[in-house]
């Protein structure tokens, strides 16, 4: 069953009536490759071009008598068919309309999924270049490091998301093989020219050697890159989250009218759809670890990868359209506050300098260890102290900086550290340009031109 939140144009990928389409559709491009090899009349190839067709509910209604799909949607084309049907299914298996079908499906989704990716970029790159200069801290472990820009942070994920594109555009590559090639892939009894002009037709690459199956390897790979850009999706969104908090607050996903945040708090905003795609990404990878359980078949194959499949590849194509589509509406919608980023700048007492200082003192001629000293023990008693010294109003230029923070008043009042850097040496330590000085240079590289 295709799950409701699917897209539409996503859920017709995965329709049973589109996959009995594709397998009828096989069907008679064999069947018009026979003929032009002389194995079956052109009379017969008409009558099968003109009847071949099904009615759903009659292949599910002989697959309850038959408990084999295939056969029983070969059954219910013959009755359409009559005897000219004895030509149809000549020479192949099953997994050559399985597989087949399952690569051109996939192909599909990979198209959606890439035209998905594509216009997410197009949003991150506007949101990047209208933050290009709005200064915020910058964390590790979660603790203020250096200034950076909103649309630095961005332009990270702009990078990531483009070599996300890459891996989906090399998966649809590595899924776009199908095979014709019969029981145990010798062609047997079929040559090899029926599956080239039936996968020429369907836009396919024939599968250089098969066993009964396509080597499962190939759909493993093809979820690994979905997976990896559900979990760029997840990184982003946790990046949100963390920036939504109250103690935080520089970003908010958006939050509509009539929406409502909990049922006892009318207070609460919370980063639900963020925190959705955050779990929606665990499935993502999960479902990876799945498909690398099927690569090991049985000899030529068993048939232990189906029913896995017949979950796994639907259910994260599915999920990737629907998380793309999602991200796609946060970031349109989100709710930037570079006022409370400028805020935040200062609450750790102009210690986001401390590199700066060390620097400085180094090119005058301080030992590292000796200036590392110097700069950490007024470091720490500004932070042990909580003394700030507040921002001015917020500047147009980032490179306006902060006013005079306790960290440094107390480098200059520090005899050691006045022995080797002046006043002002010591207040052009405190400045935010040092710090966004390639940021043109950066986003050149990611291509936010």
């Amino acid at each position: 069953m295709i799950p409701r939140y699917a897209l539409p144009r996503m859920a017709k990928v995965w329709d049973p009536e589109h996959r009995f389409d594709l397998w009828l559709k096989i069907e008679v491009l064999a069947c018009e490759a026979w003929a032009e090899q002389g194995k079956i009349p052109e009379e017969a190839l008409k009558v099968i071009q003109e009847r071949a067709g099904y009615e759903i509910t009659r292949v599910h209604e002989l697959e309850k008598e038959t408990k084999h799909e295939v056969v029983a949607f070969l059954r219910a084309v013959a009755e359409r068919v009559g005897g000219e049907a004895r030509y149809i299914h000549m020479g192949l298996t099953s997994s050559d309309l399985m597989d087949t079908t399952l690569a051109v499906q996939l192909k599909e989704a990979s198209e959606l999924l890439i035209e998905d990716v594509e216009k997410v970029l197009v949003a991150l790159k506007e949101l990047a270049l209208k933050h290009k200069t709005t200064p915020m801290i910058g964390r590790t472990h979660g603790v203020h490091a250096e200034p950076i820009t909103f649309g630095l942070k961005l332009a990270t994920w702009s990078a990531e998301l483009q070599r996300g594109l890459e891996r989906l555009q090399r998966a649809k590559e590595i899924i776009s093989f199908g095979k014709l090639s019969g029981a145990v892939g010798t062609f047997a009894h079929l040559p090899p020219s029926i599956e080239s002009y039936v996968l020429d037709r369907l836009g396919l690459h024939p599968e250089p050697a098969s066993s009964q199956v396509i080597p499962r390897d190939r759909h493993a790979d093809y979820l690994a890159a979905l997976a990896l850009v559900g979990s760029s999706l997840d990184r982003f969104a946790t990046e949100i989250r963390h920036l939504q908090r109250t103690e935080v607050l520089e970003v908010e996903e958006p939050f509509t009218e009539g929406q409502t945040g909990s049922s006892a708090m009318p207070h609460k905003r919370n980063p639900v759809s963020c925190e959705q795609l955050s779990g929606l990404a665990r499935i993502l990878r999960a479902n990876v670890q799945a498909a690398l359980e099927n690569i090991p078949l049985w000899h030529e194959r068993d048939i232990s990868h189906s029913s896995v499949e017949r979950v796994i590849l639907p259910d994260s194509t599915i999920l990737l359209d629907y998380m793309l589509q999602k991200f796609l509406e946060i970031l349109e919608g989100l709710r930037v506050y570079p006022g409370r980023m400028r805020r935040n700048l200062d609450r750790s007492f102009g210690l986001i300098f401390s590199e700066q200082v060390l620097l400085a003192l180094i090119d005058k001629g301080a030992s590292r260890e000796e200036a590392y000293t110097l700069v950490q023990r007024n470091a720490m008693r500004a932070w042990e102290e909580e003394v700030s010294g507040g921002l001015k109003p917020a500047p147009t230029d980032v490179g306006e900086g902060l006013q005079p923070s306790r960290f440094q008043r107390l480098l200059l009042q520090d005899d050691e550290v006045i022995k080797y850097l002046s006043r002002e040496e010591v207040e052009a330590c405190f400045d935010l340009d040092v710090h966004f000085k390639h940021v043109d240079h950066i986003f050149e590289r990611v291509g936010l031109v």
